[in-house]
């Protein structure tokens, strides 16, 4: 896996149901190295700290692989790497091998996969159609998000490496499926995983109550 942008956002005002809401979903690469720190990326727009950053999702990187799917899907919009408001775009970075508690090396930074990405609004507001939420659910390559164990510099090109495969092996396209399509028998193995991020593991304690 290789780095191949990295993205930051400034703050940007749009409208949803008839109010100026504030967002750093508008990302874009920029030349310089960017610094993981332990609740987010300096210098990056974090605007609804109950839904992003934390410990639990400082930083949040999506494959530049995906691409071309979503590219040949909505081939009106304005495409650049950072397009789904992630800060680090990755070259072959696969869902289905990567689990919750992965440990990586990329740049100087020590990261720990935690929990795939939720789309909200504000993806839809971007791409200029809400029907996109329900296109990347579907799809199920969500991206990840990633706690900064050991804060450090990541630029454009720097190598991604797998430090440790976390024993319990339960796949971001695991957790997303269970997110979206629950077979509720699952979901406590993944519920009692210590590594999860919390506002996953609170989505799916809700998920399995209304299941039983």
């Amino acid at each position: 896996m290789k780095v191949i942008a990295v993205n930051i956002a400034t703050q940007k005002t749009i409208l949803w149901g008839g109010k100026e809401v504030q967002t750093g979903i508008y990302k874009t690469p920029v030349s310089h190295p960017i610094m993981l720190e332990k609740e987010d990326v300096a210098g990056d727009t974090v605007t609804d700290r109950k839904h992003h950053g934390g410990t639990d999702k400082a930083c949040y990187a999506f494959a530049a692989n995906h691409y071309p799917y979503w590219k040949k899907r909505y081939p009106e919009l304005d495409w650049n790497w950072g397009m789904f408001g992630e800060n680090l775009t990755i070259e072959g970075l696969d869902e289905s091998v990567l689990h919750i508690g992965d440990t990586l090396q990329i740049g100087n930074a020590t990261v720990q996969v935690t929990q795939p990405r939720q789309p909200c609004y504000k993806l839809g507001v971007k791409f200029g159609n809400q029907g996109v939420l329900k296109d990347f659910i579907t799809h199920a390559y969500p991206g990840i998000y990633l706690r900064v164990l050991q804060p450090g510099t990541v630029k454009t090109g720097d190598p991604v490496e797998i430090l440790h495969h976390d024993p319990e092996r339960f796949s971001i396209r695991e957790v997303i499926s269970l997110l979206y399509n629950p077979i509720p028998d699952h979901i406590p193995q993944i519920i009692a995983h210590p590594l999860l991020a919390e506002s996953c593991r609170k989505d799916l304690n809700r998920i399995l109550s209304r299941l039983t």
